[in-house]
């Protein structure tokens, strides 16, 4: 998120009338002196906004920057007349009630903290072209898209009725019906490889439509008066997505407005998915299975599926702001987190704790659930596509390695936090150090008396009635050896399928080259050839697949060897 309508304030004339001069050292720490008159005249920061109240009964908004604070009329008043001329006295004649000079000294320490008010230095603004937002979210603005949705409003007023929102329920149901109805084709279509035309057409009509979820919340946020700012590309956990801000949100009325403004990209990505799946059922029925049918049919149900994710409030994703603009509680996600971190710490460490969010009793379970959720993604998409990453060599290893550090840097970060609770909170050091010490014995054993099934992934060519086990450089050809067990199985995108066993038949592997379609799942791979170590097989039966993936059963290892082997080892290979 970031600051909508950004502007730079005047500077404020001094005790004498004469206009302050800006200091040009930009690094140059303000004066003790200038730090007093500072605090004796207070003045708002130039990038902070006070926005008066939109509707009766809301309350005032604080804008700095990213940040959207609700505040009283009482301090929107202070903060309003804080012009860099009155001194405490001063503002406390010219708002009476409730404010004395202790009030407004009280306040002034307040804003000053939280760096609103004018502190003497020099601040460069960034800009909003690019934005880092931690932890690990990059942001890069493609379009300020006010003005064309300002022109779009007519038509946007158009659509908002009961008969369009019927007609888009219709299409997302109809396009479940439709995956329901051809549900072997897609099992086919997600379990196959399928042609490099029809992924890249996947690719794009995915990109197109995320565009468009974005411009749908930005339509909603402008139907209701708000100004979506920026729209543009980011790496969301090093994963390449859109983003439309409509931070501006906050200054609607009513939460009602919010919540929709959340939900109206899931909706645009709903029924777009609906009606691609509607039309894969007629493309069948007219033309029968095709590859364009395959690729419409993976679009819709990823396409629902990426509508789902979004849902679901345990991340920073639409159903989570959604979910916040209904309860109307800011910061909901990291004050829940802060109650589960408090909840454990008190179980572990001892202290007295204060909840962040006491009116809610299931504030603690749905922290917890927030924190492990991001872990729980990570780990299925690594269950799901680490055999294929894995098997393409030193780039495969360098991706899964960073998926790995990812989990153990959130689950180190997660006990420090831990730990600065409990000292906040009084817990007793000794306390701190054994609950600490038995927390790392635990794991410890765990690493080294949990033993995982250890398999070495590559894949399988077939030439000439000879079935050959290939491995890229990166693989642990050390442990494959004569008689060891190898599966042989057809990869789609998502869906693998067992087509064969054989037995290694050699002793030592021969340097050769395959094709990319042995560990990549798309057809055109057969042009594309990768030098690998090759060990003939022994099948009972060939396999109908040409190439596909290959397992190695290797046995079993302790966690701690099976993480090195898997993730540390390739890069000395």
């Amino acid at each position: 998120m970031t600051l909508t309508d950004e502007r730079t304030a005047r500077t404020a004339p001094g005790p004498a009338g004469r206009p302050r001069r800006r200091r040009k050292r930009a690094a140059a720490e303000p004066s003790a002196a200038e730090t007093a008159e500072l605090t004796r005249r207070p003045r708002l920061a130039p990038r902070v906004q006070v926005h008066e109240p939109t509707a009766d009964g809301s309350l005032w908004i604080v804008q700095s920057g990213q940040q959207y604070i609700r505040v009283g009329a009482d301090m929107a008043k202070l903060m309003r007349s804080m012009d860099g001329e009155r001194d405490h006295a001063a503002l406390v004649s010219t708002l009476g009630g409730p404010w004395t000079e202790h009030a407004v000294a009280t306040a002034v320490h307040k804003l000053q903290e939280m760096r609103l008010l004018e502190d003497g230095r020099i601040h460069r603004h960034s800009g909003t072209w690019f934005k880092y937002v931690p932890p690990l979210t990059l942001q890069f603005t493609v379009l300020k898209p006010q003005r064309l949705l300002n022109r779009l409003v007519p038509l946007i007023r158009l659509l908002a009725n009961r008969v369009v929102a019927v007609v888009a329920g219709i299409l997302v149901l109809g396009g479940l019906l439709a995956l329901t109805v051809q549900a072997p084709a897609l099992s086919q279509a997600l379990g196959q490889p399928l042609p490099f035309a029809v992924l890249l057409g996947v690719m794009t009509a995915t990109i197109v439509t995320t565009a468009l979820h974005e411009m749908g919340h930005g339509a909603v946020l402008a139907h209701y008066g708000g100004r979506p700012s920026r729209m543009g590309v980011m790496l969301f956990y090093m994963s390449p997505a859109f983003f439309c801000d409509v931070s501006d949100g906050w200054r609607l009325p009513h939460k009602e407005q919010r919540t929709r403004v959340a939900l109206a990209g899931i909706v645009t990505q709903t029924v777009v998915a609906g009606t691609v799946s509607l039309a894969a059922l007629v493309l069948s029925t007219v033309n029968g299975p095709s590859p364009l049918h395959d690729g419409m049919l993976i679009f819709g149900v990823s396409t629902y599926l990426t509508g789902v994710l979004n849902f679901v409030p345990l991340v920073k994703l639409d159903g989570y702001l959604a979910l916040m603009s209904h309860l109307d509680i800011p910061h909901l996600r990291d004050r829940s987190m802060t109650d589960a971190r408090r909840f454990l710490a008190r179980i572990l460490f001892g202290g007295r704790y204060s909840r962040e969010l006491p009116q809610l009793t299931w504030a603690v379970p749905f922290g917890f659930a927030c924190m492990l959720f991001p872990l729980y993604l990570v780990a299925v998409a690594i269950g799901l596509w680490s055999d294929v990453v894995q098997s393409l060599g030193l780039v495969g290893a360098a991706v899964m390695a960073a998926a790995i550090s990812y989990l153990m840097y959130h689950a180190w970060n997660g006990g420090e936090r831990l730990l600065r609770e409990a000292r906040r909170a009084g817990a007793g050091r000794l306390r701190i150090a054994f609950a600490s010490v038995l927390a790392v014995a635990a794991v410890a054993a765990a690493l080294v008396f949990v033993r995982l099934p250890y398999s070495v992934v590559g894949g399988f060519v077939q030439e000439g009635g000879q079935v050959r086990l290939v491995l890229a450089d990166t693989a642990d050809t050390d442990a494959v050896a004569r008689g060891s067990q190898v599966r042989l199985e057809r990869r789609g995108l998502v869906i693998g399928t067992d087509v064969g066993t054989g037995v290694v038949a050699v002793d030592r592997a021969t340097r050769g080259t395959a094709p990319l379609s042995a560990f990549v799942p798309f057809r055109e791979g057969d042009h594309f050839p990768m030098e690998v170590s090759g060990f003939a097989l022994r099948t009972d039966k060939a396999p109908a697949e040409r190439a596909g993936l290959a397992y190695v059963d290797a046995g079993s290892r302790p966690a701690w060897e099976w993480l090195y082997l898997k993730y540390v080892s390739p890069y000395g290979r």
